[in-house]
């Protein structure tokens, strides 16, 4: 009816509490429904000395697949429809972990704690390049969580490196930021490529950049994609994929869980078999390699992070956004200096960030260990 109400899910513990200080208002609440931990929704009616009876009853996936049904018929004429299937098909699946928390690490609760963790290196803040091209958005959270890891983060575009005003022999390291560089246009990240590519003395810049043993460099989302197609500059990364065009046919943007394997990946030291959640933002994040690039690449150890459900590697969507040969969103070079990956987990460096997280996480988010770890190098 249209009568002013609600519904509010109240602890046990914390019934009589709430049904005090509603009634403290004028407020006089009912209760109308139980937890029901079989996944069944049931209606029922029961009266004073005549115990219940069962009016009607369903399943949570039957309720939550009607819901969904019309979004589903739209979807599958819009995406590609085995797409569209999985993730209908996804909503029965009772016995799903969802997103899942498995930490094999600890990390500093915040910056007094990581400025404890750094010791005698917080003395020295080595610069990074927060590399960006015509249409990347993903800069400031890149620097801010530089910047929390006791870096100087230094906003450094296409036109700075052209003209002069920066070079890339003045920094320690360099980040490939998310977005869109020229709309993707000509292909996600093949403009800012091969804008480096088809110039001889950037293309000198960033080979000279790569080949020195002492930098970093990490390629996130469009920066990922970027850096993939530079690998014929990048030493030890003959192996890379490329990345092209999403399976659903359809720009991805959502909250997936991965796996952190074993790898040589500076970047990832010590967190290996953990799995996180993390963001995904984009229309062509597909691992496109052959069978031979794939099994160099996990015989090498350049696996860096894999799509997972139930704690899995998985190929089904949604979890596995983009449809990535064996669940891979990440790679790195042979000796772990550069790695590339197609999440943002800069966008998650804070628990603020998270849309879930478990209540007794700190102010630093797990994803922050990335960030130390490329400080502890320098």
């Amino acid at each position: 009816n249209e009568e002013l109400g609600a519904v509010v899910q109240v602890a046990d513990s914390q019934q009589a509490d709430f049904v005090a200080l509603a009634q403290q208002h004028g407020l006089h609440p009912q209760a109308i429904a139980r937890i029901d931990h079989s996944q069944a929704v049931k209606l029922v009616q029961e009266k004073a000395g005549q115990g219940s009876r069962l009016l009607w009853s369903s399943t949570r996936a039957q309720l939550q697949q009607l819901w969904a049904q019309t979004s589903y018929q739209l979807q599958a004429l819009r995406d590609h429809p085995d797409c569209a299937a999985e993730e209908f098909a996804a909503i029965a699946d009772s016995q799903a972990a969802g997103l899942a928390v498995d930490l094999k690490f600890s990390w500093p609760a915040d910056v007094p704690a990581i400025t404890s963790s750094l010791q005698v290196h917080v003395g020295q803040k080595p610069k990074i390049a927060i590399l960006r091209e015509q249409g990347v958005n993903g800069q400031t959270e890149m620097a801010a969580a530089f910047d929390r890891a006791a870096f100087t983060a230094v906003d450094v575009t296409m036109t700075d490196l052209l003209t002069g005003r920066h070079h890339l022999r003045d920094f320690q390291a360099l980040a490939a930021c998310g977005g869109f560089s020229f709309g993707d246009v000509l292909g996600a990240g093949s403009g800012w490529a091969k804008g480096i590519l088809y110039n001889a003395k950037l293309a000198e810049q960033f080979a000279n950049f790569f080949a020195d043993p002492d930098t970093l460099a990490l390629g996130i989302c469009n920066g990922c994609q970027m850096l993939s197609q530079l690998k014929d500059l990048i030493p030890g990364a003959e192996h890379w994929p490329r990345f092209v065009r999403n399976t659903s046919e359809q720009y991805e943007a959502r909250y997936v869980s991965v796996t952190l394997p074993k790898s040589r990946s500076l970047w990832f030291a010590g967190m290996h078999d953990s799995i996180l959640p993390v963001l995904v933002s984009h229309g062509e994040g597909r691992v496109a390699a052959s069978a031979s690039q794939i099994s160099a690449l996990h015989q090498q150890q350049q696996v860096v992070m894999q799509y997972v459900r139930d704690a899995q590697p998985t190929q089904a969507f949604p979890a596995n956004p983009n449809g990535s040969i064996d669940a891979i969103s990440g790679v790195c070079n042979e000796d772990g200096r550069i790695s590339i990956l197609m999440p943002h987990p800069e966008r998650l460096f804070r628990t603020v960030q998270w849309s879930w997280h478990p209540a007794a996480w700190p102010e630093n988010s797990p994803w922050m260990q990335l960030f130390l770890n490329a400080r502890r190098v320098f």
